[in-house]
């Protein structure tokens, strides 16, 4: 469960104290003098004056979802980052553990055969662990254990199965294409593991773009009370149809403020029916890295507000690179659609087939121009997230994000040579300030007791060689570690690079 507050998503999982406040009764009104002056307010057709017999109808399809997880938890593996020079000090280190933990959420029931839907972060361990169990609960009370069907962490949408022996009650998605600003809306779910809790509201924008800058990055945004624990849980419209699945919060507090998002329907029904069929889900991928036109950007540009998207950098030998787009570009139009703050460049371009060439218009240096680009195959979430790099992340859990997906494979870099290490790719690279061409493993944590931190090796430095072999990758330094023991050596000469210094040798004694 992540957090951010203010101006981020926080995700809507279970697990935090609930305070009680009370107030005026709900039904209290201010009296007034004049009697004549007062008249009668009904609501126009169509607005209910009770919302008891749809909820009726609908909760018995919505369902709890637990997990019990199976997390590690480092127990200061690596404290202390070894600042300084490159031969200064470390400090005391320590190992791992494990831990059961268990996470709350929401789903719903959208077929008699026991398909259930649910956000993917309410049914993963966020990359820290695995996920050993999964119970749904219905509204009587019953238990069920889960089978994952499939998830899309992009979308972060997921799909569960349970079997029992006569139909389960369900509800179908409806268009959330027709919502308007101001629809009424139901919500219901399992805040703060409270179980079932029905709450009202109106949409209060529809398509919102939060800034997260991914492709999915357009939701309906509610007044509705969404709390910890209404993640995976359904937004209904007034007809008893699924328009939106909770999945985050705005908030300074952790708590709902009345800012809510849900995934639309028509975004989450297509990914739910291929992740039930097994289908492979594909994005379109252009291969850049974008920023938000802001008013100071356009007005430096001469352009309009609001519109388009502002090209950081461009992958080498991706799409966007082989049809001549640059960095500095700005991206107004992809095949014919405007680019906006409420329609993407990321998400037109995961919106298109792989292997399309489509139209794309941009301003480069005050000239519009166009240009053709054949969409490619969007890269996992994963092989994502290993072309970042935050030298200046978590060291003392060195195997945490991207990192966690190049860990070596038995560990001998850990044990042996006290370090934790991923391939040196371009991006990083380029992040790292290395110069075009580098091959090496970057370093993404040190132990601190040891040799490697007494010596002051840490996050980010990139080791190019280990006893005059070139090393590429971790399984490299791996083999030249295991071969020096082999050897009766009790120590490895490294050749590292540090951003701004020149490439020295250091050597590092095993354990």
């Amino acid at each position: 469960m992540r957090y951010a507050y203010g101006v981020t998503t926080a995700l809507l999982l279970a697990g935090s104290a609930l305070t009680l406040a009370t107030g005026f009764p709900a039904g209290a009104q201010v009296a007034q003098n004049d009697q004549s002056q007062m008249r009668t307010v009904v609501p126009r057709g169509g607005a209910p004056a009770s919302f008891a017999d749809l909820t009726e109808q609908l909760q018995p399809a919505v369902v709890n979802i637990s997990t019990r997880q199976r997390v590690k938890v480092q127990a200061n593996p690596f404290a202390g980052t070894p600042f300084g020079d490159m031969f200064g000090g470390g400090q005391g280190g320590g190992g791992s553990t494990t831990r059961e933990a268990q996470s709350l959420g929401s789903g719903f029931v959208i077929s008699p055969d026991g398909y259930i839907v649910t956000n993917n972060h309410v049914i993963t361990a966020d990359g820290q662990g695995k996920v050993e169990s999964i119970t749904v609960t219905l509204q009587d009370g019953t238990e069920f254990p889960a089978k994952l069907v499939g998830s899309d962490q992009a979308s972060d949408l997921a799909v569960l199965k349970v079997s029992g022996s006569k139909p389960f009650p369900f509800v179908r998605f409806g268009n959330s294409a027709k919502a308007r600003v101001g629809d009424w809306v139901l919500a219901i779910g399992n805040p703060f593991g409270l179980g079932g809790t029905v709450t009202a509201g109106i949409i209060s924008a529809v398509y919102r773009n939060t800034g997260s800058g991914s492709a999915y990055d357009r939701y309906l945004q509610t007044d509705a009370s969404i709390n910890r624990g209404n993640s995976g849980g359904p937004m209904f419209d007034m007809a008893g149809q699924v328009i939106g699945i909770n999945n985050a919060i705005f908030s300074p507090t952790g708590g709902s403020v009345g800012i809510g998002f849900a995934i639309p329907s028509d975004t989450a029904a297509p990914i739910v029916q291929k992740l039930i069929k097994g289908e492979k889900i594909q994005r379109g991928y252009l291969g850049v890295r974008i920023g938000a036109v802001t008013d100071d950007t356009a007005d430096a540009l001469g352009i309009p507000h609001n519109r388009g998207e502002f090209i950081q950098s461009v992958e080498p030998s991706g799409p966007a690179a082989k049809a001549g787009m640059q960095p500095g570009d700005v991206v107004t139009r992809v095949n014919n659609q405007d680019v906006t703050p409420d329609q993407s460049l990321s998400y037109l371009v995961a919106n298109t087939a792989p292997g399309t060439s489509i139209p794309i218009d941009l301003i480069r240096n005050g000239k519009r121009m166009t240009v053709n680009v054949t969409v490619t195959t969007r890269p996992s979430e994963e092989e994502l997230a290993q072309q970042t790099f935050d030298p200046n992340g978590d060291n003392d859990n060195p195997f945490s994000g991207q990192d966690q997906q190049q860990q070596q494979p038995d560990g001998t870099l850990e044990k042996s040579l006290g370090v934790a290490g991923i391939t040196l790719t371009p991006q990083i690279a380029r992040q790292l300030g290395a110069p075009d061409g580098t091959a090496g493993v970057v370093v993404t944590g040190v132990d601190a007791s040891s040799d490697a931190g007494a010596k002051g090796l840490q996050r980010g430095d990139i080791i190019l060689s280990a006893n005059y072999r070139d090393v590429h990758t971790p399984t490299d330094l791996q083999t030249v570690v295991k071969a020096a023991k082999a050897d009766g050596r009790e120590a490895v000469l490294l050749r590292v690079l540090r951003r701004g210094q020149p490439a020295i040798y250091v050597p590092i004694r095993l354990r």
